[in-house]
C-alpha cells in the first residue's frame, strides 16, 4: 500500500463509524467534528489537488465541503450512502465549478506529495541525478493527469490513485459501475497515450540536435 493512501475498502470500515460521530458533531461536539475532519480531509484534500492541480484551489475546495457539513448536516442521508462518499461527492461538485470558471492552471508544486511520506533511506540511497529523473517522471505524470477531461479525470485518480473499487467510485460520482469502468479505460488510454508522447519529446529533440 503507497504511504499515506487509505484503500477504499479500508474507508467503507472507517464510513461505519461516521454517523455516531456527525450526530454529536451536529449537536456541537467539536471533538467529534475534528475527528471527521481527520479523518476525511487527507483523502478529499489529494483527490481536489489531483483533479485541480492547485494547493491553494484544494484547500479552499475542502473548506467549503467542512463548512458546509457544519452548516447543513442534514443534507447527508445515511439512506443514499456513506459519509465519505456523500463528501467526496460535495467536493466534486465545488472541483467542476472551479474548473468551469478557471483556466486550468498547471502549478504542480511540492504540494502535490501532501500525505505521501517519503522513507528517509531512500534519499540517501539516490543519488541527484536519478532523484531529478524521479521527479520530472512524477510531474509528467501528474501534468498528464491534469490534461485529462475531468470526467476521465475523476475515474482515474479515485481509481488508480485512491485506490477506491468501481462500486466506490461509482457511488462517489453517482453514476452507474458501468460508466466507470469505460471511463476509466479510456481515461488510462488517454494518460498512457500522453505519457508516451512526453517521453518522445527528448528523442525527437535530440534527433534534431544531430
Amino acid at each position: 500500500m503507497r504511504a499515506g493512501v487509505v484503500p477504499g475498502s479500508m474507508l467503507i470500515e472507517l464510513n461505519g463509524k461516521d454517523d455516531p460521530l456527525l450526530r454529536r458533531s451536529a449537536k456541537g461536539d467539536e471533538r467529534a467534528f475534528t475527528e471527521l475532519y481527520h479523518r476525511h480531509q487527507p483523502p478529499l484534500f489529494r483527490f481536489a489537488l489531483r483533479m485541480t492541480g492547485n494547493s491553494w484551489a484544494a484547500e479552499e475546495i475542502v473548506q467549503e465541503v467542512f463548512m458546509m457539513l457544519v452548516r447543513e448536516p442534514q443534507k447527508y442521508d445515511a439512506s443514499r450512502g456513506t459519509l465519505g462518499a456523500f463528501l467526496y461527492g460535495v467536493a466534486r461538485n465545488r472541483i467542476l465549478k472551479h474548473l468551469e470558471r478557471t483556466p486550468r492552471d498547471l502549478s504542480l508544486d511540492e504540494s502535490a506529495d501532501a500525505g505521501r511520506e517519503v522513507h528517509p533511506q531512500l534519499h540517501d540511497e539516490m543519488t541527484p541525478a536519478r532523484w531529478t529523473e524521479l521527479r520530472e517522471r512524477r510531474e509528467q505524470v501528474r501534468a498528464a493527469v491534469l490534461d485529462l477531461p475531468a470526467e476521465f479525470r475523476e475515474a482515474v485518480v479515485l481509481c488508480e490513485l485512491e485506490e477506491m473499487s468501481y462500486e466506490e467510485a461509482a457511488r462517489a460520482l453517482d453514476c452507474p459501475v458501468g460508466t466507470i469502468r469505460s471511463r476509466l479505460h479510456r481515461g488510462r488510454a488517454l494518460l498512457l497515450a500522453k505519457l508516451e508522447m512526453l517521453r518522445d519529446v527528448p528523442k525527437r529533440a535530440n534527433a534534431g540536435r544531430r
